[in-house]
């Protein structure tokens, strides 16, 4: 293979088994320094323990991390928050809003240290090959990209292992380690082993944040959540800033076992695969918002967020992140968000979040329209001439037809 002349790589760098084996695998294969790029976003304490010394250890030349926990909740996955995104109309994006920051920040690096080319750990079968690369091409399209599942001849677990045992690599990586997790402050997924068979119930090795159900307290707890223009701004009257409120809930969702789901979603590239995601505190939130949105948007209006939130959850899914069409929705729903505001009382009981009591100072909502009891507002009788002219079209379609 005629490979291109590069120098300098920064890898996307996780500190498991692909991105371990990656750096060496770049140095034989292209002879070329590389600068190991962490992005901690919320990735548990155990997958960053040592993580520069694991770099290091793996031949590259230096390893830079970046705390983007704040800065991903609050620029990333609250302005989705307000389109009502969902990927096929169950997945709240976990893994795909982290990676246009993770992108964006590696090409930053790249930018700054004068290197060449950028690298990523993502497989030839997953949309995160897709997600890193449109990043790239968005935001600087003349670094070189590396991508080596597209090209390297290790193919399985097994390959990876022995490939770093021969170059006394260590990993924490071990054959007994069977599925694939990833996790950030927002989620955290679970795909491969008994997964891949979808006549096989997920058991408890599949499920990391939350309780069972089953085991979830006998007793509903009840949290208020006060919203600002479709944002969730306080949690039982305590004002806190995006991640904290994402922490919070995290928190009390998973003790409730809310936020999990079992799914099987089409993948950009045509592969069907399965995942147990959970997102407990994001349940959470979107749950409220959703309670606010039925108080305050009219039919139209709501209809359209709708909308928005089903081309959203495509935008983000595909990797489209840094896209003129992805700023035009976020405007659209901006728009919209505008009077979301108001307070939500749920109800948190064994895996269900239930909006149980909902005001805003914008509603729509009128008790002494929507009455069955008597009332000195409304004339019934108007609805007379309404029902006409909406049956009108109806009404000219049967006379035709005789």
């Amino acid at each position: 293979m005629i490979r291109r002349t590069i120098n300098k790589v920064v890898l996307a760098y996780s500190g498991g088994l692909d991105t371990s084996a990656i750096i060496p695998w770049l140095k034989e294969n292209y002879n070329v320094e590389v600068i190991a790029f962490v992005a901690d976003i919320g990735q548990s304490k155990q997958d960053l323990c040592d993580i520069e010394k694991k770099a290091l250890n793996s031949g590259a030349s230096s390893c830079h991390v970046f705390d983007l926990k704040e800065e991903f909740i609050q620029n990333y996955v609250y302005p989705i928050l307000k389109t009502g995104a969902l990927y096929e109309g169950t997945y709240l994006l976990g893994t795909a809003l982290a990676r246009p920051i993770i992108a964006k920040k590696q090409v930053e690096l790249a930018l700054n240290i004068g290197a060449d080319s950028l690298c990523h750990g993502a497989t030839g079968k997953g949309n995160d090959q897709v997600r890193f690369e449109m990043s790239y091409a968005a935001l600087a399209p003349n670094l070189h990209v590396i991508a080596p599942w597209r090209e390297w001849n290790l193919h399985s677990r097994e390959s990876l292992l022995k490939y770093l045992e021969a170059r006394n690599i260590s990993t924490t990586a071990t054959l007994e380690k069977i599925y694939s997790k990833d996790e950030n402050v927002w989620h955290i997924s679970t795909e491969g082993g008994l997964l891949e068979d979808p006549w096989n119930q997920s058991n408890e090795d599949c499920w990391n944040w939350t309780v069972d159900p089953e085991h979830a307290p006998e007793k509903a707890e009840y949290v208020s959540l006060k919203l600002r223009k479709g944002s969730v701004v306080a949690i039982n009257n305590q004002e806190l800033n995006p991640l904290q409120c994402v922490e919070r809930l995290n928190k009390i969702g998973s003790e409730h076992a809310i936020g999990r789901v079992d799914i099987i979603e089409n993948r950009l590239i045509g592969i069907k695969s399965r995942g147990c995601y959970e997102t407990p505190g994001g349940t959470i939130i979107t749950t409220a918002i959703k309670a606010i949105e039925q108080l305050v948007l009219d039919r139209e209006s709501f209809q359209w967020r709708e909308k928005i939130g089903l081309e959203m959850s495509l935008v983000v899914y595909d990797g489209r992140w840094f896209s003129p069409i992805r700023e035009s929705l976020q405007a659209a729903a901006d728009s919209l968000s505008s009077e979301i505001n108001g307070e939500v009382i749920l109800k948190l009981y064994k895996g269900s979040a239930t909006a149980v009591q909902k005001r805003s100072p914008n509603a729509l909502y009128s008790a002494e329209y929507a009455t069955f009891g008597k009332d000195e507002v409304y004339k019934q009788s108007d609805a007379d001439g309404f029902i006409r002219l909406f049956s009108l079209s109806s009404r000219i379609r049967a006379k035709n037809k005789k």
